[in-house]
């Protein structure tokens, strides 16, 4: 495919993503998708693989945080495109909110997303994440 067809899937993608359609995000991404999210003291690190994983990973994600991601740059290359995006909302466990500069390295196949590997501001996630001094819980990673 070419890179303007494989932007136009990852920009379909986040449109699935934003409007919570689910059937049209499965249809945009393989059986068996792999999207990495590394990082610690965060629910949503760990690898997520299939459309089994994605569904997890939307479920725990709708549980743990309230958010707007806004893509704002698409950069492509043979099958890779680069995205660069702003996320901001909150932990619904603390009520914290988080400001989230992020890319996104995303591998496209046959027209479908094969791999994602996610790089977020650990830190401002882990911190909006933390319970306060009283509170002696932090989320913890809940992915293998």
């Amino acid at each position: 495919m070419s890179t303007e067809k494989n932007i136009q899937t990852v920009k379909d993608f986040f449109a699935a993503i934003g409007s919570g359609d689910r059937k049209a995000l499965l249809a945009l991404v393989a059986e068996d998708i792999e999207w990495i999210i590394p990082g610690k003291d965060w629910p949503l690190a760990g690898t997520h693989r299939g459309h089994a994983g994605l569904a997890n990973l939307l479920e725990t994600a709708s549980k743990s945080i309230e958010t707007s991601t806004q893509p704002r740059e698409f950069v492509a290359q043979g099958d890779r495109v680069l995205v660069v995006g702003f996320a901001n909302g909150k932990i619904k466990a603390t009520n914290k909110p988080f400001e989230d500069d992020w890319v996104f390295a995303i591998t496209v196949r046959d027209g479908r997303l094969t791999n994602i590997r996610e790089y977020v501001d650990t830190q401002a996630l882990a911190g909006a994440a933390q319970m306060g001094a009283s509170g002696a819980a932090r989320l913890s990673n809940t992915q293998p």
